[in-house]
This record gives structure tokens, C-alpha cells and sequence, in this order.
């Protein structure tokens, strides 16, 4: 297993080289901000955060998870193994301030992999989401 800084280094890096293939191509809106990075889910949608979010918790887990399913190859996007309707409720959450209990509840779900990261996996209830066995 790589650790944290050591994945951070090699997203940004990545994150880096698409950048520069997509800025010698015409759809220059591809081509992220400087100090953000891009992700895609498994439904090919496309996320733009901030370097920032490589500190949280549970963007970290998700990128390992991410980099144990697909690896890092050098000549794609990073995809994270969720989709989007997840990605826009955890990004809301996040944003918010995530509870430490639901924020151990994520890591455990992510970590254990035993749910999907897709439309199995949440359930908006209430505007809160219930992950797997919680």
C-alpha cells in the first residue's frame, strides 16, 4: 500500500500531465484550475476540487480504493469507484462539515468495500446519507 503523501504526489502529478495533454487540445474549458485537481466517477462524470481536499479523510480513502480497482495508469483520468449522485452528496456533506460519526461510517464503508460505491451504496434520506449497515 503507497502512502498518503506519496499518492497525493502522484495524483497531482497526473493530474498535471492530463492537464497539459488537454491544454494542446481546442476544449480548453478540460484543462483544471491551478490548485485543483480532476476526477471522474464511474458514470464519466467529471469533478474539479480543490488541492485542499487531498487532506480529507475520506477523499484519501477514496482515492486508495480508487487506485486498488483501476491502478494509476499514466495515460488516463483518475475515476473514483462511485458515481456522481454519491460524489455530489459527499462533496455537499463535506462542505458542510461531516459528523465524526458519519465521517468513521464512510471510512468504514469505503474501507471495507463490501457495498458499492454506486447507487447500491446510498440512500438519501432526510438529507442525510445512510451508508451500507448503518
Amino acid at each position: 500500500m503507497i502512502s498518503p503523501k506519496k499518492l497525493m504526489t502522484r495524483l497531482v502529478r497526473k493530474s498535471q500531465k492530463m492537464e497539459e495533454v488537454n491544454a494542446g487540445n481546442s476544449n480548453k474549458s478540460s484543462v483544471a484550475e491551478k490548485g485543483h485537481f480532476v476526477v471522474y466517477t464511474i458514470d464519466q462524470k467529471r469533478f474539479v476540487f480543490p488541492l485542499m481536499y487531498l487532506n480529507n479523510d475520506i477523499f484519501l480513502e477514496l482515492l486508495k480504493v480508487s487506485e486498488e480497482e483501476f491502478g494509476l495508469s499514466s495515460d488516463g483520468p483518475i475515476t473514483l469507484p462511485c458515481d456522481a449522485v454519491f460524489m455530489d452528496k459527499l462533496v455537499s456533506l463535506v462542505q458542510q462539515g461531516v459528523s465524526e460519526g458519519l465521517k468513521k461510517a464512510l471510512l468504514d464503508s469505503i474501507t471495507a468495500s463490501h457495498c458499492s460505491l454506486s447507487a447500491s451504496f446510498h440512500q438519501v434520506h432526510a438529507g442525510k446519507l445512510s451508508v451500507c449497515g448503518y
